[in-house]
């Protein structure tokens, strides 16, 4: 319309005239109204519409059914998906990683390779995880990487984050993905600021990383390889490789 209101469209011609638009009511205002004004002259080859010949009275009639197809359409895929969805159908056509389609029947996913899903574990948002990889019960995965042998067996919740190799999250232990400002996440190391540009950002482990029951890793938390997380701990900002975290000020090497 910004064309069109500068004088630069004088002709507008369409294969089928569902295609100007299914809003009945905006279609009627634009040929009754706004291509008069605008000096357009309007074409829809297959309807045999042209406004420089005139409108039919049939065209208003043409646009209430055009408007009652898109909606029925509409309504029509909805409940396909609801009643697909409903009887335990997969709705995407690719399983996500971590499953795989039984060779038996492409409707049902099962485990891929070595990966270990449990009871009750819940994955949405994108999620790969790794081979050998094992999901716990009531684990929930959000916009995660899980590399191979990672372990998150027990009442976790790993949202928009990477979790390297072997690294293990013990039972209730969680990664916070949005800060309680609801600022935009900055990852913290030595002193230097590293703008994620994102609300939500959890937390990046290194490989082999041993995170202790009931702990909560920080938004923008980053540890380094080989590092263990004493139990309930609030970790925040980055902490070393081969590290032990006790509490915060209290970071010891490994020896």
């Amino acid at each position: 319309m910004e064309l069109a209101e500068q004088g630069l469209i004088a002709n507008l011609i369409v294969k089928d005239h569902s295609r100007l638009g299914r809003n009945r009511l905006i279609v009627g205002q634009l040929l009754e109204e706004e291509f008069d004004r605008l000096g357009i002259r309007y074409i829809a080859i297959m309807d045999n519409i042209d406004t420089a010949k005139g409108l039919s009275d049939i065209v208003p009639m043409q646009d209430l059914f055009n408007e009652w197809h898109a909606k029925n359409t509409s309504q029509k895929v909805r409940n396909v998906f609801k009643n697909k969805g409903m009887s335990g159908v997969p709705l995407t056509t690719n399983p996500p990683f971590g499953y795989m389609k039984n060779p038996e029947n492409t409707k049902e996913w099962i485990v891929d390779e070595e990966a270990e899903i449990r009871h009750c574990a819940f994955i949405r948002g994108n999620a790969i995880v790794g081979k050998g990889a094992v999901v716990g019960n009531s684990t929930e995965l959000k916009n995660v990487i899980l590399f191979n042998k990672v372990q998150v067996p027990h009442y976790n919740y790993v949202g928009d984050s990477i979790l390297g190799y072997r690294s293990h999250m013990g039972a209730g232990s969680i990664t916070s993905n949005v800060k309680s400002d609801k600022k935009l996440v900055i990852v913290k190391c030595n002193g230097a600021e590293i703008e994620t540009g994102l609300k939500k950002f959890g937390a990046m482990l290194g490989d082999n990383v041993e995170v202790g029951c009931g702990s909560v890793l920080n938004p923008g938390t980053v540890i380094g390889r080989e590092t263990n997380i004493y139990p309930l701990s609030s970790v925040r900002g980055y902490v070393p490789a081969n590290s032990i975290y006790k509490k915060k000020g209290d970071i010891v090497e490994k020896q």
